[in-house]
């Protein structure tokens, strides 16, 4: 179907941060399959993991216990909700629909199945199934798909009244980005955010943290809302976590994932022994001594870089955004970018992304800025 609209590109295989088409050319890859390929390609342990475990088992069905999936559930709740439950899906929008239906069962458990609103934030993106779709407050991506689902109500990004004039006795959480990826690369204010915390904590109000594109690592961090001292209700997570096969987890609080009681949600593939012995290897390779760290660094430094070229970039880690002069397209810079070799990314309004694999080094950021600089200079 033509949902997509594709470059003219066939790649064949890649190695690190590099990929090669079916002509040999050479490109240095600073989009990572859209901040998925956390390890970038043809990661020896990765490789070697996924086609050892292929050779055994590669699904079984969520009717039997899955040792993998038991092992990544420790490793992300020991990094993030202590006391938290793993559920596993397959995508983004999974999750974050996962995480929609948790909160509405969360209070009908409680006998308030009258709270059930969401509010979700403008320039936010939470995915392209019905209910993740609803949650995306971007007029744009609801064209044609009406009418949506009722109960999710939307407040401006960062604006505090704007939030407050959004909630009612009905509002049963609070859904948002650390950094809204789709919608521009744009950081949460950290007096809005230590403002949602209060709110939610007076009126019993669940805060959902969308981390599908920040999560694993992307911004320094396991995950970005640790950038800040707040715990989360709800995590979604995605894109990196198995380093491009498809796989999602959403980790909730006991009290809260209590609620999913055998009937009442499932996957068919979330969680196979595939996706689990993948993320196994992304998360063991991320949570190594000084990883995180190199990440933040690095991010910094591509950051500084780009600003040497007279841009203004924000965000964090590998998580970055540039926002364009007005004489300049981001489609067009795009295509000369990748003319030229550089595989970057499109985020929001007129908005250059850079969201790499996180293994790249200091001297590939500076191959693909001096690629950008000429890219530039043409356009």
């Amino acid at each position: 179907m033509g949902n997509y609209a594709r470059f003219d590109i066939y790649f064949e295989k890649g190695e690190g941060v590099y990929l090669y088409d079916d002509k040999g050319k050479k490109y240095i890859d600073m989009l990572a399959g859209i901040a998925v390929n956390t390890l970038g390609y043809a990661h020896p342990k990765l490789t070697e993991a996924i086609c050892s475990q292929a050779k055994k088992l590669i699904h079984v069905s969520n009717l039997f216990k899955i040792k993998p999936q038991e092992e990544v559930a420790k490793i992300l709740v020991e990094n993030s909700i202590k006391d938290g439950k793993v559920f596993f899906c397959n995508s983004g929008a999974e999750s974050n629909e996962t995480a929609i239906k948790l909160v509405r069962k969360y209070f009908y458990d409680k006998g308030k199945s009258e709270k059930y609103e969401i509010i979700t934030f403008t320039g936010g993106f939470h995915g392209r199934t019905i209910g993740s779709l609803t949650a995306t407050a971007q007029p744009k991506y609801h064209e044609g798909f009406k009418p949506l689902l009722q109960g999710i109500k939307y407040a401006e990004f960062n604006n505090i009244e704007s939030l407050k004039k959004a909630l009612s006795e009905k509002t049963a959480a609070i859904m948002f980005e650390i950094i809204q990826g789709e919608g521009g690369i744009n950081p949460i204010d950290k007096e809005f955010l230590k403002e949602i915390i209060t709110i939610a904590k007076e009126k019993e109000i669940l805060i959902v943290v969308d981390e599908v594109q920040t999560g694993i690592g992307r911004t320094g961090k396991f995950f970005a809302y640790q950038h800040f001292n707040i715990e989360p209700d709800i995590i979604t997570s995605a894109k990196g976590i198995a380093g491009g096969v498809p796989a999602g987890a959403v980790i909730a609080k006991t009290d809260i994932a209590k609620s999913f009681t055998p009937g009442t949600h499932g996957s068919t593939f979330g969680g196979n022994y595939l996706a689990m012995t993948a993320s196994k290897v992304v998360l063991n390779e991320v949570l190594q001594d000084g990883f995180l760290d190199e990440v933040y660094k690095k991010g910094e430094y591509l950051k500084d870089r780009l600003k040497k070229l007279g841009l203004t970039p924000r965000g964090l880690g590998l998580m970055i955004g540039v926002p364009l002069p007005e004489n300049i397209s981001v489609k067009d810079l795009v295509k000369v970018c990748l003319r030229n070799r550089l595989i970057v990314g499109m985020a929001g309004n007129n908005t250059l992304r850079f969201v790499p694999p996180l293994i790249i080094n200091y001297n590939e950021i500076d191959e693909a800025i001096e690629i950008l600089k000429k890219s530039l200079e043409e356009i």
